[in-house]
């Protein structure tokens, strides 16, 4: 399973991270996305942070020309993935959506392509369950922002393959980043301890606590390299929601989303994504 061409699955800022990731490693790349404007915007983003890592001294001009000269864009689904030895699907975190997209996969891509989900917190198995075969899904749960986060999470399916882990891996380690192996339970790692102190974090807000406060006390007392009102401005509340739904629906009650967490959700405070979360956002 050697990979060469990546498509990828939904243009917005994680599908645009991963596009950029891994056309720097030299990887063609196909974004693709059903709406043109999302495209467009993906292809600024991924200029923009090519742009910077020239600043930085991090790549030469001619490395970022070239970089961006391996993505292209495409709102045609099954032509963006019939050439593709590794799709990956980054859309917004619904099941049924998923669902769909990895059946279409099944019938558009190569039969020994590597079918991945940038999913956070829903199920590997759960997702492949729709397919005739679950060997070559798996999870690849890149973290936000995507050309900064070190590492990336991978969930092996009850049916995933061996090959199918060795070449999902190599592609990690190709692109810059740490592969770590979590359990294909919702939530994984990352999501299942974050999505609860992000959910804890709700609660003390509501009893009074300011988000600068909370934030300061677990930058400058516990460590964090970001408070968890910023963490979830820069997630997203709707994410984070989502993911506690699923945890809560499989593992039980403990993860019940806070209410004030849904009614953020429903006044479109999610953060920076919406310019206003608990900070606002230019």
């Amino acid at each position: 399973m050697e990979i060469k061409n990546v498509a990828i699955i939904g243009a917005g800022a994680m599908g645009s991270g991963i596009a950029q990731v891994s056309a720097i490693a030299g990887y063609s790349v196909t974004l693709t996305d059903v709406s043109a404007s999302q495209l467009d915007k993906a292809k600024r983003f991924v200029e923009g942070g090519l742009g910077k890592l020239v600043q930085k001294g991090k790549l030469t001009a001619e490395e970022a020309a070239s970089s961006l000269s391996r993505i292209k864009t495409s709102d045609s689904f099954g032509e963006s993935v019939s050439d593709a030895d590794l799709v990956i699907e980054a859309v917004f975190e619904n099941l049924e959506l998923k669902q769909k997209i990895f059946r279409d996969l099944e019938k558009y891509c190569k039969p020994a392509a590597v079918l991945g989900s940038n999913t956070s917190a829903l199920p590997i198995t759960e997702i492949a369950s729709v397919m005739k075969s679950g060997s070559r899904v798996i999870g690849i749960h890149f973290m936000n922002p995507v050309p900064l986060m070190r590492g990336v999470e991978i969930i092996r399916g009850q049916l995933t393959s061996d090959e199918t882990v060795a070449a999902t891996t190599a592609y990690v380690k190709r692109i810059g980043k740490e592969p770590i192996i979590a359990i294909d339970y919702a939530g994984f790692i990352v999501s299942r301890l974050l999505d609860v102190l992000m959910n804890e974090t709700i609660k003390m807000i509501q009893e009074g606590n300011r988000p600068e406060d909370i934030d300061r006390a677990m930058e400058l007392c516990a460590g964090h390299p970001m408070g968890p009102c910023k963490l979830l401005d820069l997630v997203g509340a709707e994410i984070a929601m989502h993911g506690m739904e699923t945890m809560m629906r499989d593992l039980g009650e403990y993860y019940r989303p806070h209410p004030l967490l849904k009614k953020r959700v429903l006044a479109g405070l999610l953060g920076k994504k919406t310019g206003q979360g608990f900070y606002k956002y230019e």
